[in-house]
């Protein structure tokens, strides 16, 4: 095995594997195999819809395939250390362990409404690590030691609440495959971070990148930056809600927007 690996090569195997893990956690029919929790006496528990329980058990189905996937391709696997280090995922390169490349996993819903569009993904922090490339501050390693930034995502169908409320009796495992999965229809990508990133934060008061919700866009890499390149995305983020600017109306605002973040540096709009 040879002692380099790009971080093009890394995504092209990611990209690879993630092709296998719809058939590895569906039904035929696109249901999730996992119905729910189960106890000593036999008794099946369903599972609630709350994305943070549905996303833990997610990356919890889909870890022992990822440790396949690394074994195979001559990586180790870090795991975060602290429950809100990033990333998620260290892959050592084992024939020169001073590559190593982040691997975030990220979960979302398709919007009933509109199933072009997911209700997106958080991308990590643009605080003091992500400004700080050499900071050990919320991360693994310093950012600046990484080879690449990864999402490994996945995006389902929720299943309707009514449904699932009507099936949250107990069940047992001679009628497991009657229940009903809280969610189904599973997609799964894998894109480096700054390529599906939109302009605007992830989540509340939260220091935290977000990304595009068109799915197709988020698949073929077509964020908000894909046009400008990761070091136009880099300086962006490090300097979001930081830099002062005038507004036409001569009021000064903090600089949250791409276009405003293009003026402001003299770069024209594509």
């Amino acid at each position: 095995m040879k002692d380099r690996i790009t971080k093009k090569e890394f995504l092209e195997l990611l990209k690879k594997f993630v092709q296998s893990l719809s058939s590895y956690v569906s039904t035929a029919d696109g249901q999730w195999t996992i119905k729910g929790f189960i106890d000593i006496y036999k008794n099946i528990y369903t599972i609630s819809a709350d994305t943070k329980i549905v996303s833990k058990i997610l990356e919890l189905h889909i870890f022992p395939k990822l440790v396949q996937f690394a074994n195979s391709n001559g990586f180790e696997i870090e795991l975060a250390t602290c429950q809100n280090y990033y990333p998620d995922l260290t892959f050592v390169y084992k024939n020169n362990p001073k590559i190593i490349f982040a691997v975030d996993l990220k979960t979302s819903y398709r919007n009933p409404k509109n199933r072009k569009l997911c209700n997106g993904f958080t991308l990590g922090s643009h605080g003091e690590y992500f400004r700080n490339r050499s900071s050990s501050k919320n991360i693994q390693h310093p950012y600046a030691d990484y080879a690449g930034h990864f999402c490994l995502g996945i995006i389902y169908d929720r299943v309707d609440d009514d449904t699932v409320q009507a099936e949250t009796e107990i069940g047992q495992l001679d009628n497991l495959d009657q229940m009903v999965s809280v969610i189904k229809n599973f997609l799964f990508f894998a894109e480096e971070k700054w390529k599906i990133a939109s302009d605007k934060g992830g989540s509340g008061n939260t220091a935290n990148i977000g990304s595009i919700k068109e799915i197709n866009g988020i698949i073929m890499g077509r964020g908000t930056f894909a046009q400008y390149g990761e070091k136009i995305f880099d300086d962006y983020w490090m300097n979001f809600g930081r830099i002062s600017i005038t507004t036409k109306n001569g009021k000064t605002k903090k600089l949250t927007s791409l276009e405003e973040y293009l003026n402001y540096r003299g770069i024209k709009k594509l």
